[in-house]
Parts: C-alpha cells; structure tokens; sequence
C-alpha cells in the first residue's frame, strides 16, 4: 500500500532544518509525547520523499522531553481487524523507506522510546541515546501488538527473546544498558544526543554515497541470505562499489600518501 499524503493540518508535526549536506528532521507534537499520529507518519514519509539532491545523511529526532511515545492510541480506539491490517500495512513503506532510502539515518534518542518509537528508531541506522533515553514496548499490556516492522526490525538488534520479555512483562530498558542490549550504538550524557547524532552524520557525509548506500542497503540483505548467497552478493557489491569514479580518485588519493589514515582513538 501507499502511504497517503499527508493533511495540510500535520504538515506541521514534521520540521526539516538542513545544515549542509546534513537535513534534520524533526518531530513536532511535543504536547503528544510525539505519539505517532496517521497524519504525522504521513509528514515524515513526505520529509523524506523530498530530502534534496544535495542531502547525504540524516538526523531524526523528537521536540520537548522524548523522542516519541508509539503509537497515539486514539486513533486505534474504534478500528476494526480489516482496517488495522490495511494500517499496519501503511507503516511499512515508510518505514522501509527509511531503512532503504538514499541516505543514511542517525536517530537523536531522548526520553521516551517506546513502542511505535522504538520502531521507527529501529528503522535508522544508526541510534544515539542520552542519558534520558528510555526503551520499552508496553504493547502486551494495552491488548496490542507492534505493527510498524517492530517484529522484524528489533529482534535482529536485541534478540527475539528479549523482545518477548519486553512485551510480554513490559520491562524498560534505561538508557544506561542501550548499546550492551542493542538499542543504540552510542550513548551520552543527557542533551547530547543530537549534537552526537549531528557529528556523526557530518562525518557519514564525508563518505562515498556509493559506498554509504551499499552499506545500507546491502548489509541487512546479506545477514539474511544463506551464506552461498551472501557471498555473491558480497562479490557484486564491493565490484560496483570500487568502480565508481569517486571510489577510485580516494584510493589514487590513500595510495599516494595525500587520503586520510585510520587514526588510534
């Protein structure tokens, strides 16, 4: 299914901000907790749908004091079995859209991280959570189930049983425990996610473009194929990869002593 556009009265729910090569792109219902409306989702997929040509990384985060809440459950109120199959279904294009869209994706993670939140920061690629983060699925316990790729997506980053521990006993995760249990890649001390988020997405810009969508659409592919298959995809990869005129000026450049070296941390 497509997603549809969004209302002229969320348009408004979605800011984005561009600072060179960087967009930041911003959820906007604060007083909502940032609760993921049909019409906000409608937002964000038009905010990426139109990044400009000159956009080579993304930074998503949320307004006020969370990251985003889930699902806004008033409008799950009177939906009947068809119409949230049809719904679920909506989710999934944006979502995949940011998975495997043109550009990588730095999530900002503050405050609440919670069901359909924890989905839409499971479709980034890369999570920075502060000291304020915090990380659960509460699903079990409101009758429902994940619906936005949620049982696709985390269990690859912090296990299936880890997973099912959370919906089942409504665990929370603080913020403290996200990188060890797979929730983010990086955490720091509260209100500093985004201008970490921000640093990593300038230097995600200074890569190839060819060699950033490989990573990101190949990768996830990969690890899903059996190992014949990877392996050929692998092949494909690295040969279409190291063809591009950009990837053979870098390596003209490391060779001749003039390109960046690896550095100790």
């Amino acid at each position: 299914m497509n997603p549809q556009p969004a209302p002229a009265a969320a348009l408004d729910e979605v800011q984005v901000e561009h600072q060179g090569a960087v967009a930041l792109i911003r959820l906007c219902r604060p007083a909502k907790r940032n609760a993921l409306s049909d019409g906000l989702m409608a937002a964000l997929w038009q905010a990426f749908r139109e990044l400009p040509e000159r956009t080579r990384a993304v930074v998503l985060h949320g307004e006020g004091a969370h990251f985003c809440a889930g699902l806004d459950l008033s409008e799950l109120r009177e939906r009947d079995a068809v119409q949230g199959l049809h719904h679920s279904r909506s989710w999934h294009p944006i979502l995949n859209g940011i998975e495997f869209g043109r550009v990588p994706v730095i999530a900002a993670l503050h405050g609440a991280v919670v069901g359909g939140g924890l989905e839409l920061a499971s479709a980034c690629h890369i999570r920075v959570a502060d000291d304020s983060a915090f990380f659960a699925l509460p699903e079990g316990s409101r009758g429902i189930f994940v619906g936005g790729g949620g049982s696709v997506r985390l269990p690859r980053l912090i296990g299936t049983h880890r997973m099912l521990d959370m919906m089942l006993t409504g665990r929370v995760y603080p913020a403290a425990e996200a990188v060890q249990r797979g929730f983010a890649q990086y955490h720091v001390p509260e209100g500093e996610a985004l201008a970490k988020a921000l640093a990593l997405a300038q230097a995600v810009t200074g890569n190839a473009p060819m060699t950033n969508f490989a990573l990101m659409h190949g990768l996830p592919r990969i690890a899903e194929q059996p190992a014949d298959h990877s392996l050929l995809t692998e092949s494909l990869l690295a040969a279409i990869v190291q063809s591009a005129p950009e990837a053979k000026a870098r390596v003209r450049a490391f060779l001749d002593g003039s390109g960046p070296k690896v550095q100790a941390v």
